[in-house]
């Protein structure tokens, strides 16, 4: 995520060494703001942390090959098992 903090806070960076070493194209060092570095991180690790509820989702949704043989059955049978197990998984993980 450092990585990400510093090429989004410093546009002429283009090689990072270790966390605290950062070059541009000529390959001159570039001094870092670590108060911009230590923001962006901030900030990113809130989009981050705001975005759990789908990647809990994505998680408990069955598979697509179990979604598809839910959908032949449910078109067989008149039923409704697939739109039940994603209404679940909705359910049990709501958007934040």
């Amino acid at each position: 995520m450092r990585d990400s903090a510093i090429r989004n806070t410093h546009s002429t960076v283009v090689t990072i060494s270790g966390d605290t070493d950062a070059t541009d194209a000529q390959g001159n060092v570039v001094a870092l703001d670590e108060a911009l570095i230590t923001a962006e991180i901030s900030r990113l690790q809130a989009e981050y942390d705001s975005k759990q509820y789908a990647r809990d989702r994505a998680a408990a949704y069955p598979s697509l090959t179990d979604q598809a043989d839910m959908a032949y059955w449910d078109r067989q049978n008149n039923t409704t098992t697939l739109d039940d197990a994603i209404s679940a998984v909705k359910l049990q993980f709501p958007k934040g």
